[in-house]
């Protein structure tokens, strides 16, 4: 429980610092966005030592003239799949290909594409803490090459690697521990930084929390909903930009092999 004060506080010193390299301008902080993502994450186990790991998307943003609408405007379709690969209780990582589509933020406009593709390389890697009493802690790292480029019509696409660090818990609420019609909470913090040619004055992307409860329907499906809000910067450096997002989210869990212990494990999601 020690963590959530110790990310915070780092997120805020990297805020300071990166405001502090182009500090001829006050900070300035707005909300820039409200949305609802929408996903279903599925982890298939295929033998003791590898699985497939997949994450599919739908999100959508606010309305140009209300940015508390939370809908009005398709923001993008994310996919993510990869190779899971199971080294031990404590310790799992997975690599695989993205594929995302990123919609126009004014959908009709002649000055922006309808839609452009970003491709990404992304590995994880993920450990979990020994259980500790009813709560389950883990650290994620993950790593993503990115292919993207902006709506504007011309735009180029440019290379940047992104870089993250999750800290996470389950926390059952009506049971001992997680099972089938098991109610729990989640809190997690995430901080991301990124490099590239592009980026100057913002290696601080983005500092993310996100809480919310999910329901172990039974050992293959479970559903989650919860609330997010990040914090990003801009490419002046100066500049912040907030966001509220609802998610909600089923999590599919299969296993494919044969023998006797072949019941999913639950997935949780990440």
């Amino acid at each position: 429980m020690l963590k959530l004060p110790i990310i915070t506080s780092l997120a805020i010193l990297l805020l300071a610092f990166c405001t502090q390299v182009n500090a001829q301008e006050g900070p300035e902080v707005n909300l820039e966005e409200t949305g609802i993502w929408n996903g279903v994450y599925l982890k298939v186990r295929f033998s003791e030592r590898f699985g497939y790991y997949g994450e599919h998307h739908y999100r959508t943003r606010n309305s140009l003239d209300d940015v508390t609408s939370f809908v009005g405007r398709p923001r993008q379709v994310y996919n993510r799949a990869g190779l899971n690969v199971y080294i031990n209780d404590y310790f799992e990582f997975v690599v695989g290909p993205t594929m995302v589509v990123n919609f126009s933020p004014d959908p009709g406009s002649d000055l922006y594409e309808s839609y452009t593709l970003e491709h990404r390389i992304w590995h994880q890697w993920l450990f979990r803490m020994p259980t500790m009493g009813r709560v389950k802690m883990y650290h994620q790292f993950r790593f993503e090459h990115r292919w993207k480029k902006d709506n504007d019509i011309g735009a180029e696409y440019d290379y940047t690697n992104r870089y993250r660090y999750k800290m996470f818990m389950y926390i059952p609420i009506n049971k001992r521990k997680i099972e089938k019609n098991t109610l729990y909470f989640s809190p997690s913090v995430e901080i991301f930084m990124h490099s590239g040619g592009s980026v100057g004055f913002n290696p601080f992307e983005d500092f993310r929390t996100y809480n919310g409860f999910g329901y172990v329907v039974n050992n293959n499906i479970t559903l989650f909903a919860g609330h997010m809000w990040t914090l990003g910067q801009k490419s002046s450096g100066y500049q912040y930009k907030t966001s509220h997002i609802f998610r909600f989210n089923v999590f599919i869990g299969l296993d494919t092999r044969k023998k006797g212990n072949s019941i999913p494990k639950i997935n949780l999601g990440y």
